[in-house]
């Protein structure tokens, strides 16, 4: 499916789903819709409108398995396979296991580098791939075992987090490109990237807004600053970040799906569950390059 320009973009309708908004800028659920069955070019291009408005949409009671996830994920673009990732089915490359065991390895990993760098600010709101120099533009992430309660997944509206800002902070921020580092977890999957930034201010194709894109999980540091002065900007942004006047907060239950816009929204996975195995399955799905795509 091809990126549409802004005058393009399809309208959100009810033709094909009840739209049911969560907050008033970002999370609907679409009712009455099955994920299963082949989807519509209608269908298609309205689900991606509601995404577009609402930066993630929800889907309830499914029963898509692992093919049928892989398939409804196609119609969106080509898939994006991440490296080194566990997946429970070789057939399907872009399929990605989000464990909680390995959630929690990584997350004490990170932590552990950041403690050991006074400088250096690590928290779980995240975008996925943004380590990549052209990152995956969507996500569907469907739940497999869930805890009886717990597990919830926040998301944040990166716009709604930009325009917040006090005009002072934008000027000072305009222009800055921040550091996106995975390389320690490349590597010991046998893999290399370099490092790579992005604007931390970026302007999204396809709805010409201004979206804040920091991603605290990969020791972010902006370019061109001191150590104190980076570290001021981006806790200011993680502030706006943690608002709930910005954020959707979804509790998943058996057959819940989300699908967002990795471009316009950073989401947050809420670990207090124990060690309950709680595992769900992620398909990306790559953006148009716009440059070679190393």
């Amino acid at each position: 499916m091809s990126t549409t320009v802004l005058s393009e973009r399809p309208t959100a309708t009810n033709d094909y789903f009840d739209l049911r908004p969560i907050q008033p800028k970002i999370g609907a659920e679409l009712l009455g819709i099955d994920l299963s069955k082949p989807l519509s070019d209608g269908a298609r291009d309205a689900i991606k409108a509601a995404i577009l408005q609402y930066r993630v949409v929800f889907f309830r009671d499914q029963t898509l398995d692992a093919e049928q996830h892989e398939l409804f994920a196609s119609r969106f673009g080509p898939l994006y396979a991440h490296p080194g990732t566990p997946r429970p089915n070789n057939r399907i490359a872009a399929l990605h296991q989000i464990s909680a065991a390995d959630f929690a390895a990584r997350a004490d990993d990170r932590k552990a580098t950041a403690a050991a760098d006074p400088d250096q600010i690590w928290d779980g709101y995240h975008t996925d791939t943004s380590w990549r120099l052209v990152p995956a533009w969507g996500a569907v992430l469907r739940a497999v075992n869930l805890p009886d309660v717990g597990g919830d997944t926040i998301w944040v509206d990166a716009n709604a987090a930009y325009e917040g800002l006090s005009d002072a902070v934008k000027a000072r921020l305009e222009g800055l490109h921040v550091t996106h580092d995975y390389r320690e977890a490349l590597n010991r999957a046998g893999f290399d990237y370099p490092i790579v930034s992005h604007p931390i201010v970026r302007t999204h194709r396809e709805t010409g807004q201004k979206i804040l894109w920091v991603n605290y999980t990969q020791r972010p540091s902006i370019i061109g600053l001191d150590r104190a002065e980076s570290r001021e900007l981006l806790e200011i942004i993680l502030r706006h970040y943690k608002k709930p006047e910005h954020q959707v907060r979804f509790s998943w239950r058996p057959g819940s799906v989300a699908f967002w816009d990795n471009r316009a929204a950073v989401h947050y996975a809420v670990r207090n569950y124990g060690d309950y195995p709680r595992l769900l399955e992620r398909i990306l799905i790559a953006d148009e390059p716009l440059w070679a795509n190393l």
